[in-house]
């Protein structure tokens, strides 16, 4: 994308939203491929009587979802979409999953046709006829734009905290990763850009079904080994249902930030991990919890837990994922926690032989980092 400086727009400022909103906003300022001016589209709500967007524009700290850290002066809180939008060159789109087609019907006809999108949104959406669509599939087909995404082992607070960490970005362009890779790469969060944009996504959305199953465990007080058993039998069905639904990916992609680094993060400390012991020790619904205990922020993996179902039932292959099938019947109330680990002490075995692509010298070449 050569030419003038590119503008940046944060469609999203949840504590995710915000913290890649420093980040960008810090390199935008000092890039000079980037111009220094970011846009974030900010759900506008009162806030001790004032609206959000004012105090982030005079105090620079999203004091809602990420308090205690400030943003660069350069990033401007807009409550319109559209005017956030309308003149960006790269769109990060950072919104709860189930909002993605709204948005997109908002936007459509609104932003430049040159616009490229780079989605960090971990979930999956329903598609007509019992399958999932990927987010960043919805963007690219309802904005006509070309979209990657962004998966990676980012708990939130600890990236605005700048503690050391890694991210994956899926980019089949090679001509557009550098820039994606620019705008968002620091000292401290470090990007490794692979073409393999399918897997990384799905990788993204699947964690966080399994991660739910690690909080059963925890509130069951199982301990660290069962834990472990969670967590490998989670990765086997991650790389399955890669292996079934979106052939051809790399293997070497589960062991990059976005596979086995953000599942095993998120199955310790992420909302959904945290909500779902909460679920066991409580007794309460997970709707009462998310509302209780999230802030505002909304939980992913009960829903992409019933996304997958929807397909896998349609397809007749819950019992090939008996891990995800259990955390699903679980969190809408058909089994009680106790019985995940009965539907999972025969699960089956399934190494990818035949349909994966290894990485050869030439698929390497296509893997950067900065």
């Amino acid at each position: 994308m050569p030419g003038k400086p590119k503008k940046a727009c944060i469609v999203g400022s949840g504590n995710w939203g915000s913290a890649i909103a420093k980040i960008v906003g810090h390199n935008a300022a000092r890039l000079p491929q980037f111009d220094d001016r970011v846009t974030m589209y900010v759900y506008e709500e009162m806030v001790n009587g004032r609206k959000l967007t004012e105090i982030i524009n005079e105090t620079h700290e999203n004091v809602k979802y990420l308090p205690g850290h400030k943003l660069p002066e350069n990033v401007v809180a807009i409550p319109d979409v559209v005017e956030a939008a309308k003149d960006a060159d790269i769109l990060i789109f950072v919104v709860p999953h189930q909002f993605i087609r709204t948005l997109c019907s908002t936007l459509l006809g609104k932003i430049k046709p040159t616009a490229i999108g780079l989605s960090l949104i971990k979930g999956f959406d329903q598609a007509a006829g019992g399958g999932i669509d990927l987010i960043s599939h919805i963007i690219t087909r309802n904005l006509r734009i070309q979209c990657a995404v962004l998966m990676g082992a980012n708990l939130a607070g600890e990236v605005a905290d700048e503690k050391f960490c890694e991210t994956t970005i899926g980019c089949r362009d090679s001509r557009l990763a550098p820039l994606l890779r620019d705008l968002i790469q620091t000292d401290y969060f470090r990007v490794v850009v692979v073409d393999d944009e399918d897997a990384v996504e799905v990788c993204g959305a699947l964690k966080n079904i399994v991660a739910c199953g690690a909080g059963f465990v925890d509130g069951l007080g199982l301990g660290d080994n069962t834990k472990a058993a969670v967590i490998r039998l989670g990765l086997m069905e991650m790389i399955k249902f890669v292996d079934i639904f979106y052939p051809g990916s790399k293997l070497s992609t589960f062991f990059e930030s976005c596979g086995v680094a953000d599942l095993i993060t998120t199955c310790y400390g992420g909302r959904n991990r945290r909500v779902s012991e909460a679920f066991v020790k409580t007794g309460k619904s997970i709707k009462e919890l998310e509302d209780e205990l999230l802030n505002g922020q909304k939980l992913q993996g009960p829903y992409t837990a019933e996304e997958v179902n929807f397909m896998l039932k349609n397809k007749g292959m819950e019992d090939r994922f008996p891990l995800f099938t259990a955390i699903h019947r679980i969190c809408i109330g058909e089994l009680s926690a106790g019985e995940m680990i009965e539907c999972i002490k025969h699960h089956p075995e399934h190494i990818p032989k035949t349909t994966y692509v290894e990485e050869d010298e030439t698929a390497t070449e296509t893997k950067t980092t900065g």
